[in-house]
């Protein structure tokens, strides 16, 4: 069953950014906790400084998807459109088979996103020349130009703030960002995002 996207005045949550326990994603901090409620080996200093760290990930990451979701909204669109937008527009022809992986939501989930943006003939779908079952995806001249919109908001918001943090904020930023990846998943996504090297 598809999940709803969940309005919160201006702003939208897709129910596909909400991480599901079963797949046991890996948790920021040890599961075991020590008496007094913080984990075990960390002191209650080190337990804070994490949790504000959770926190400013919070807010980072609310405005930073803020800025596109009020121009998707327009669209009737969500985060998952976003993405799926994005990943096609930056790599044409990606395979069906391979936005799933990249995404990690159900072929259900997709299929019902994919679909909306095919038929408001944002993104096209061909069959593969040398093996014609695939589905290799673009995006239209429509769908380039909304891609390009919402990545110029995202790119202004992080210039702005690498600009802010700084000498050195890029490298660290990056470094942090990547090691936040899990270890097994790290060399895929330096390479689906032109990351020579990580940390």
């Amino acid at each position: 069953m598809d999940l709803p996207e969940v309005p919160i005045g201006r702003k939208y949550v897709n129910m596909t950014d909400v991480t599901d326990p079963a797949r046991g994603a890996p948790s920021l901090l040890p599961a075991v906790q020590a008496p007094g409620g913080t984990e075990a080996g960390i002191s209650e200093e080190q337990h804070e400084r994490l949790i504000a760290f959770i926190e400013l990930l919070f807010f980072a990451y609310r405005d930073f998807t803020g800025d596109p979701d009020f121009v998707l909204e327009r669209y009737g669109f969500g985060r998952a459109h976003h993405r799926v937008l994005h990943f096609v527009y930056r790599n044409p022809g990606l395979r069906v088979a391979d936005l799933l992986d990249i995404l990690k939501i159900t072929k259900q989930s997709l299929g019902r996103v994919l679909k909306q943006l095919v038929d408001e003939e944002f993104i096209v779908q061909k069959a593969g020349k040398a093996d014609r079952r695939q589905r290799l995806l673009y995006t239209t001249a429509k769908g380039a130009k909304l891609a390009e919109r919402l990545t110029e908001l995202q790119i202004a918001r992080i210039r702005d703030a690498l600009d802010f943090a700084g000498p050195g904020a890029e490298e660290a930023t990056r470094r942090f960002l990547f090691a936040m990846i899990g270890h097994e998943d790290r060399a895929r996504v330096g390479a689906l995002t032109r990351l020579i090297a990580g940390p």
